[in-house]
């Protein structure tokens, strides 16, 4: 969605509001003036969307971030934290099917250019686990090693699932963070081009993020990581060595206990 203050009628003071009927997506509002009410009412009637998470881009200006509860307004994003690119605010939804979030734009003296954007995405409590991003990736990375059912269904539902090893890993205190390169030898699946080849080396990589908590370290062999993507990011999922998971596929294909079908070559 893309809108600016400056269509409207410079003495109005009614509060324009948009739908956004989209899972995920994004808005931009430049020059903000006055207010904007944007509601997030998906079009999926059978959905249960218990959390929304926001990222503001990092030049988000102009503007604050509101969620509003029971006639009351709770700030979410504050234009002085919206200078920080990584941060991701999230809470639950007391409307699993409507939410609503209030920007009011920051006072200002002259018409410099001024863009309030962010990053949103609704998620269900399967894909979440509480009212913050660390909480969110823990869905993710649940710093234990998957059982055969999670891994059976991991294969088949995951974002991206790819076979390679780990290359470095550098951690990211601040944020609570961890980045795990991945040295990629296949490509079974992949929402978006996270990983990609490098053009000098013709090697395929792509950065796999998790808790820093999880305390991943790099290690030798060949893995299959598997996990889903947030605002462009890949989080870590089931992550099991491959020789691993190839013992429990086989063994779950021959009693027919496999949820979907998976390349083995």
């Amino acid at each position: 969605c893309l809108g600016s203050g400056l269509s409207r009628e410079p003495r109005s003071r009614a509060v324009e509001q948009v739908h956004l009927r989209c899972t995920e997506g994004s808005l931009e509002w430049m020059y903000p003036a006055r207010a904007l009410r944007v509601v997030l009412e998906p079009n999926l009637a059978s959905a249960q969307h218990t959390t929304v998470c926001i990222k503001p881009a990092s030049d988000f200006q102009g503007a604050s971030i509101y969620v509003e509860r029971a006639g009351q307004l709770h700030l979410v994003v504050g234009e002085a934290r919206g200078a920080r690119p990584r941060h991701v605010s999230c809470f639950s939804a007391h409307r699993p099917q409507r939410v609503a979030l209030f920007l009011q734009a920051s006072p200002q003296r002259d018409i410099s250019r001024r863009t309030a954007s962010f990053q949103y995405e609704l998620l269900s409590n399967q894909s979440a686990a509480g009212p913050d991003f660390k909480k969110m990736a823990l869905a993710e990375a649940m710093c234990r090693p998957c059982d055969n059912v999670e891994l059976l269904m991991a294969i088949c539902s995951s974002d991206f699932v790819v076979k390679g090893s780990i290359r470095n890993v550098s951690h990211d205190a601040e944020n609570h963070m961890s980045q795990v390169d991945v040295g990629v030898q296949k490509v079974y699946r992949q929402k978006n081009r996270i990983f990609q080849q490098d053009e000098g080396s013709g090697e395929w990589r792509g950065p796999i993020r998790t808790l820093l908590q999880c305390k991943v370290k790099k290690g030798g062999g060949d893995f299959l990581f598997t996990g889903n993507e947030h605002f462009g990011e890949a989080w870590l999922g089931c992550a099991p060595r491959f020789k691993d998971f190839m013992l429990v596929y086989q063994a779950a294909r021959e009693r027919g206990a496999n949820p979907c079908e998976f390349e083995l070559n």
